[in-house]
């Protein structure tokens, strides 16, 4: 099969599509012959030489695909060949093909694209496991998303509105912020012309976010803590912004607030699993009766690697940009 692989560390020209061994399905494990995969940060570290892949994953890029399954590993029930999926992975999804833990599936939602599934899984396990598994968002309560067009931020805006929170987001240009609204966000907030602390003041009455989804880490870590209201929650999912911050924990301890950082791709399989299926429970329903829907901007075939990551590095892009195999 082809793949793509990473030479040497760099930048989207280091994306090289290669010849390499096909995978073979271990024990649970299912091999999926790969429709598309989707562009993430994740992706973009690795290829800079940030963010290996955990032991045992696969070495090339890619952390989510859809496909159909080509083969089943021993031990696997519930699954058959030629079934349509997508799936989470820590890795391997720059590829014709990938071997995924069959806890890692899903099946593609009725009236899904079998490519548009593959903007899907990172960013449906992400904002469940985050916004509501650990943050516990609520009917009626505040949200506020940093990175509202992203590919994370337009599947929070939706799944919040779905549960009946309000939701706040932040994005660059109008041109982000007019698609926000139209998923449903209630405040949108220009984040290189406006204050988000204050704007989002104004929006509660001065009560604050319930819950913030922060994609930035250092450089947003102590306006984030301003911007909570009592017992507030802020959820850290990316570093963009930074690694290292100062927090006031006087703040923190005023309102009762509290600071959680997750990541996907290094838990263990149980955990994933877990996540997933509780995806597939609350979320899938809502994609099959319309309230959701992937955000795909655009579909690059997948040799074209470099011009994907490009694209997504330049930060023009709404929704998700997928990679299409030949």
């Amino acid at each position: 099969m082809h793949a793509i692989t990473i030479p040497q560390p760099g930048g989207p020209e280091a994306l090289v599509w290669d010849e390499v061994p096909d995978p073979v399905p271990g024990e649970g494990e299912v091999l999926v012959e790969v429709v598309a995969s989707a562009v993430n940060r994740a992706d973009i570290m690795q290829r800079q030489g940030f963010y290996d892949p955990p032991p045992g994953a696969s070495a090339y890029p890619g952390l989510e695909c859809s496909g159909r399954i080509a083969a089943l590993g021993p031990g696997v029930a519930g699954w058959s060949v030629g079934d349509e999926v997508c799936a989470l992975l820590a890795g391997g999804g720059y590829a014709e093909k990938v071997a995924v833990p069959a806890g890692q599936l899903l099946p593609v939602p009725p009236g899904v694209d079998l490519r548009q599934a593959a903007a899907l899984p990172e960013v449906a396990c992400t904002v469940w496991s985050n916004v509501f598994m650990v943050a516990h968002l609520r009917p009626d309560e505040t949200l506020l998303v940093h990175g509202g067009s992203s590919g994370i931020g337009t599947m929070a805006i939706q799944l919040a509105k779905a549960l009946g929170a309000r939701v706040a987001v932040t994005a660059g240009t109008k041109e982000k912020l007019d698609f926000c609204g139209e998923l449903g966000a209630d405040v949108l907030i220009n984040y290189r012309e406006q204050d988000f602390v204050a704007k989002i003041k104004d929006a509660t009455d001065g009560a604050g976010a319930d819950v913030i989804l922060d994609n930035m880490g250092a450089k947003y870590l102590d306006r984030n803590v301003q911007a909570l209201a009592v017992n507030g929650r802020l959820a850290i999912i990316g570093m963009q912004g930074g690694t290292k911050g100062e927090l006031n924990i006087g703040a923190l301890l005023a309102k009762r607030a509290a600071v959680s950082a997750t990541s996907l791709r290094a838990r263990p399989l149980d955990e994933k699993a877990t996540i997933v299926a509780a995806v597939r429970e609350h979320v899938w329903p809502l994609l099959a009766d319309g309230h959701v829907r992937p955000v795909v901007d655009r579909e690059v075939p997948m040799p074209q690697a470099p011009e994907a990551h490009h694209l997504v590095e330049a930060s023009g892009h709404i929704g998700k940009v997928l990679l299409v195999a030949p």
